[in-house]
């Protein structure tokens, strides 16, 4: 692990990074139902329209982007305002590292202080270093859809995961938008939270 390890809040300006991280998940596998890469200037108003309102994080070791992270609405309807959609990705160079561990905890503590209370992330299978990853994380595996999508020649199956992140209380503030929360005084913590993780490689 480089000595040099942060965790922070993406930028539109991160989009190429982003882009050689995802790029061979769209072009070799079928973990993305996505099928063609997004250009650099679409990656980069995904990242500014997240950031209106969810988390997109980044983990860069010696100042290069190596895995990123973020959230968004599961529907739009107000009844969903509080749960979120996870997607997470790691460099080739950089898994098996603990950077998917670390990037994940940073991103629950900010959900969190959001006051999100469950977390899903939506899996293609069998994908067992994926599954494996998720369990580790304290996910629960809810359901399986059998060949609902068709993806390089082949019916894929997808698992929903839930990860509850706080208590559901009776009458529940709404949550709060990312931009509110950055106003907080600890802010800058907070968004490193999962680089104590990162200590013992």
């Amino acid at each position: 692990m480089a000595s040099d390890v942060r965790i922070r809040v993406a930028t539109p300006a991160d989009a190429a990074a982003v882009r050689d991280i995802y790029a061979p998940f769209c072009e070799s596998t079928a973990v993305t139902f996505e099928e063609a890469t997004p250009t650099e200037a679409e990656l980069a108003d995904r990242i500014g329209s997240t950031l209106e309102s969810h988390p997109w994080l980044v983990c860069e070791t010696d100042d290069e982007v190596v895995g990123y992270t973020y959230a968004g609405p599961l529907r739009k309807r107000r009844a969903y305002e509080w749960v979120v959609e996870l997607s997470i990705y790691v460099a080739e160079s950089a898994r098996r590292s603990g950077i998917g561990r670390a990037l994940y905890e940073s991103l629950f503590a900010v959900l969190e202080r959001q006051g999100i209370r469950d977390a899903y992330a939506v899996t293609t299978v069998p994908n067992p270093e994926t599954e494996r990853f998720h369990e580790r994380l304290g996910f629960e595996r809810l359901v399986d859809f059998p060949g609902i999508g068709y993806a390089d020649d082949e019916w894929r199956d997808v698992a929903w995961w839930r990860r509850p992140l706080a208590e559901k209380t009776d009458d529940p503030d709404r949550p709060r938008p990312l931009p509110a929360v950055r106003e907080d005084d600890d802010w800058e913590s907070l968004v490193r939270t999962g680089e104590a993780s990162l200590e013992r490689f």
